[in-house]
């Protein structure tokens, strides 16, 4: 009599169902936002501490529900008779914006050379370009100081164009170059078939197609630009000060005006917020460009 052994039954993993991943996703979500909110929230107390008094601002533990004024805008811009902030941020927009333009004339070609059209041993030099922003900032302040006062160019906001420029351009090039390393090099050799030089190229053909990466480039620059105080502090004076170092006025012998301070940050903070805003998609597209292949 033939005898017949059960087969063991495995057990089979179920497949997780949607409700799993919607929970999931859930999660994620509100994760995202706390993230966010933890980002946001010393800004968004940063611009209501400028609506408050100066006496209201300096309360411990600070008031919510304190009444606004706009006291504290109106110091700034000079309304009340103080300085005004104008000849300084025309001072940052001039140096941050011509030292920026600077940079991607010098940086385009540079990275074109490394990347379309590399040179022997290109990524040492991109290294080198890059060991430069290593050393600290105050080991290079007494010979620039030096520099600028044997040259007549202390409280001279073309000064700080040039030595933007020489910060920005290495950071510049090491960013372009992967941007350009991503530019077809069949359209390059067809426009060089058809007679075009260098300088047509670079403007015509390799610029429109790295026009993100060149975007997100010009925006770092700006911002770096924008916000250099150490540099600013020492090389100028009175005709070439910079936002940063009139907002370093605020804070005097007689103590800190923080109501006075959040609103000249959130004044200063409004050309690099906005140039990020205008050029939010280029910047993101940019700075994904190579990340997502």
């Amino acid at each position: 009599m033939a005898t017949t052994t059960a087969t063991p039954v495995r057990a089979t993993a179920t497949p997780a169902g949607p409700r799993n991943g919607r929970l999931k996703g859930a999660v994620l979500g509100v994760t995202a936002w706390l993230v966010g909110l933890l980002f946001v929230a010393p800004i968004l107390w940063m611009v209501l501490t400028s609506f408050h008094s100066e006496a209201d601002a300096a309360t411990n533990p600070p008031s919510l529900a304190a009444s606004l004024t706009l006291d504290s805008y109106r110091e700034f811009f000079g309304v009340a008779g103080g300085a005004s902030p104008w000849p300084a941020l025309i001072n940052s927009m001039t140096a941050s914006v011509a030292s920026t333009l600077i940079t991607l004339l010098l940086a385009l070609p540079a990275a074109y050379a490394l990347s379309i059209r590399p040179v022997k041993r290109w990524t040492d030099v991109l290294f080198f370009f890059l060991s430069t922003k290593m050393l600290p900032m105050v080991a290079g302040l007494l010979p620039i100081y030096l520099f600028a006062k044997n040259s007549g160019l202390l409280d001279n906001i073309w000064a700080l164009v040039i030595l933007y420029t020489a910060m920005n351009l290495p950071i510049a090039v090491w960013m372009m170059q992967s941007f350009l390393s991503e530019v077809p090099v069949a359209i390059i050799e067809a426009a060089q078939i058809d007679g075009a030089r260098l300088p047509t190229i670079l403007g015509r053909v390799v610029a429109p197609i790295a026009l993100p990466g060149i975007a997100a480039t010009a925006l770092i620059c700006f911002i770096f630009s924008w916000n250099e105080l150490l540099f600013a502090r020492v090389l100028t004076g009175v005709v070439a000060e910079t936002a940063p170092v009139f907002l370093t006025g605020f804070i005097t012998s007689q103590g800190l005006f923080l109501a006075k301070v959040c609103a000249a940050s959130l004044v200063i903070s409004l050309p690099v917020l906005a140039a990020g805003f205008a050029a939010q998609d280029k910047l993101v597209q940019g700075l994904s460009l190579g990340a997502v292949k």
